[in-house]
C-alpha cells in the first residue's frame, strides 16, 4: 500500500481499482532483442497511469525453460530475457511513484523439473529433498507421507510420472504436466521454504501482493479443508512482512467451490462471472439472471469471509480472449467492458483487452505481442512469436486509437476514469433494479447514503424502461444516445446510463 492509503479505512484499502495483467514477454521490449522485458514495462508505466490502471500483475518472471514460465527453476531472481533482480526493483520503485502497486504470479503448486530441489529428489529414496515432491508407487497410486495415507486420483495416471531412465516403480505426483513436479505441502522444510519465498518478494523487492497460480491444487481436491488452512496459514505469514498485503487466488470452479478458498485469501477470480457475462451479450438477452448470480455470488463468498474484494474479470491468459469470445463484434466488447466496469469488486484488464486484441487456443495465441504501432514501427514492438491473431490487418494499434475517440481505447479510459472518480461505483453494494427487461441489465450501487442506477442495454436494438422519478431524476453520464422521456428512459443498442 501506498503511504497516503494506510490512514484510510480498511474498506478503502482494499483494492478496488482496476488491475492490468500483462505478460512480460508480449509487452515492450526495451533493450531490442524482441522479447518483452521488466524495463519495458517500467518505460510504459505512463501509458498504464493514463489508462487509469492501479496495480499491475505481472505473469511468472523467475527463470523457467519454457516461454509462459509457469514451471520456475529459482524463485529469487529473473529470467534472464526479462532483465535483473535491479531492473525489478527499479520497476517497483517506479509504480510505487505512479501510485501503481505490483503483485507477482507466485507459482508454487509445482516446480520446474529443472529445479535444483528436483534434480536431487529424483537421484532417489535417501536424497534429503526426496520429500519435497510427492511419490508413490504405480501400481496403487498412494502417497504415504509421515503415516497419512493419502489417496490420489487413481483414475487419471496421467498425473503421475516415471522418472526418465529410473527402472523402479516409483512415480511422481504432476497434476499439470511431467514438467510441472507437484510440491509436497505435507513436508514442513517446503511450507517454510515458501514462506521464505513470500518473505523475499515482499520485503526485499518491494512487491505488494501476490496472484497464486493453481490455488485449488496445494493438496489434492479431496483435501479441500487441507487446502483452506494453508492459504489461512500462508496469510498469516505474509502479513508479518506487509500487513496489508494483497493475495488473489486462482480457484478455477464453480463459486461453492472457490469460496471458502476467502477464509484465507483476499480475492478469488470469479470464474463464474467471466463465463456469464460473454454468453448473455452474445444472446443480447439476460437468460442468467446475471445481476441476480453476481448477488448469489457475493452472499456465497460472504459466508465465509467479511474481509474480501471480488476479483472480475472477462478473460485471462488460459481463455480465449475476449473479442473473439463476442466474434469480433465491438459494439458488445464495449458494453462488456462497461458492465465490468460498473460491478463491483476490483476488476483485472487482460494486456490489450484495451485493444480489442484476438485471440483463440492454443495459449501461445492467446499471449500474442501488444501492438503500440501498426506494422511493426515501434523500437519497442515484441517479435518473439509470429501473431495469427492480433495482427496489424485485424486490430487497430493503440498509436491509431489514441488518435480516435471513438475506439475502444477511448471507451475503455472513459469507463476506468468513471468507476476510479465515482465512491460509490468503487466501493459501492448492488442490489437488483425496480424493474424487468431481458434486454437489458440494470442495478443500483449504493454508498454511503448515495445510490445510482446503472443501466446497460445489452441488445442490437433500441429499449425503453419505466424509472420512479422520485428516486433517479437525472442522468449523470451515458455512452451512446440515450433520453428521458415522461418516466421512461429509452435508449439507443448497446448503450449504457447512469442515473442519479
Amino acid at each position: 500500500m501506498q503511504p497516503d492509503q494506510q490512514e484510510q479505512p480498511p474498506m478503502k484499502r482494499m483494492p478496488h481499482g482496476v488491475t492490468y495483467e500483462i505478460f512480460v514477454q508480449s509487452f515492450y521490449d526495451h533493450n531490442g532483442d524482441g522479447i518483452g522485458d521488466l524495463n519495458g514495462v517500467r518505460q510504459k508505466l505512463d501509458y498504464l497511469a493514463e489508462l487509469g490502471v492501479e496495480r499491475i500483475w505481472l505473469m511468472p518472471v523467475m527463470p523457467s525453460p519454457s516461454y509462459h514460465k509457469y514451471d520456475v527453476t529459482d524463485y529469487r531472481t529473473i529470467h534472464q530475457d526479462y532483465g535483473s533482480l535491479e531492473d525489478f526493483k527499479s520497476l517497483v520503485e517506479e509504480a510505487h511513484a505512479k501510485n501503481i502497486q505490483v503483485l507477482v504470479d507466485l507459482v508454487i503448486n509445482h516446480t520446474s523439473w529443472d529445479h535444483p530441489w528436483f534434480r536431487e529428489a529424483k537421484q532417489g529414496p535417501g536424497n534429503s529433498f526426496r520429500d519435497y515432491y510427492v511419490w508413490a508407487d504405480k501400481d496403487s497410486i498412494v502417497d504415504v507421507i509421515k503415516k497419512k495415507t493419502v489417496t490420489y486420483d487413481s483414475d487419471n495416471l496421467t498425473q503421475w510420472h516415471a522418472v526418465e531412465g529410473n527402472t523402479e516403480n516409483e512415480h511422481y505426483y504432476g497434476f499439470f504436466y511431467k514438467g510441472m513436479p507437484d510440491l509436497n505441502f505435507d513436508n514442513a522444510k517446503v511450507r517454510s521454504e515458501v514462506f521464505e519465498i513470500g518473505k523475499y518478494w515482499l520485503s526485499e523487492m518491494g512487491v505488494d501482493g501476490f496472484r497464486l497460480d493453481a490455488a485449488k491444487y496445494i493438496f489434492p481436491e479431496d483435501r479441500a479443508e487441507d487446502n483452506h488452512r494453508w492459504w489461512q496459514e500462508f496469510r498469516k505469514e505474509m502479513q508479518k512482512y506487509n500487513p496489508d498485503v494483497y493475495l488473489v487466488g486462482e480457484v478455477w470452479a464453480e463459486t461453492a467451490i472457490a469460496a471458502p478458498f476467502l477464509q484465507g485469501l483476499n480475492a478469488v477470480f470469479n470464474f463464474d462471472m467471466s463465463f456469464a457475462i460473454p454468453k448473455v451479450l452474445n444472446e443480447g438477452r439476460d437468460t442468467l439472471d446475471i445481476i441476480g448470480k453476481y448477488i448469489a455470488i457475493q452472499e456465497r463468498y460472504q459466508d465465509y469471509s467479511n474481509d474480501f474484494v471480488d476479483a472480475t474479470f472477462l478473460k485471462n491468459h488460459d481463455q480465449n480472449r475476449i473479442l473473439s469470445e463476442l466474434g469480433g463484434d465491438l459494439s458488445k466488447a464495449r458494453m462488456a467492458a462497461s458492465l465490468l466496469l460498473t460491478l463491483p469488486g476490483s476488476p483485472y484488464l487482460y494486456y490489450g483487452e484495451e485493444l480489442g486484441m484476438l485471440g483463440k487456443k492454443p495459449d501461445e495465441h492467446i499471449r500474442e505481442p501488444f501492438l503500440w504501432k501498426n506494422d511493426s514501427l515501434d523500437p519497442g514492438q515484441t517479435r518473439w512469436m509470429k501473431a495469427k491473431y492480433s495482427t496489424s490487418k485485424k486490430v487497430r494499434s493503440l498509436d491509431q486509437q489514441v488518435r480516435d475517440p471513438g475506439s475502444l481505447y477511448h471507451h475503455y479510459r472513459s469507463m476506468i476514469r468513471l468507476r476510479n472518480e465515482n465512491e460509490v461505483l468503487r466501493y459501492g453494494d448492488i442490489a437488483k433494479a425496480p424493474f424487468h427487461n431481458s434486454n437489458v441489465l440494470a442495478f443500483i450501487r449504493s454508498w454511503e447514503g448515495r445510490s445510482v442506477l446503472v443501466v446497460h442495454n445489452i441488445s442490437k436494438s433500441p429499449q425503453e424502461v419505466d424509472l420512479d422519478l422520485t428516486l433517479f431524476k437525472h442522468i449523470s453520464f451515458k455512452k451512446e444516445s440515450a433520453q428521458v422521456i415522461n418516466s421512461s428512459l429509452r435508449m439507443d443498442p448497446y448503450c449504457t446510463v447512469i442515473l442519479e
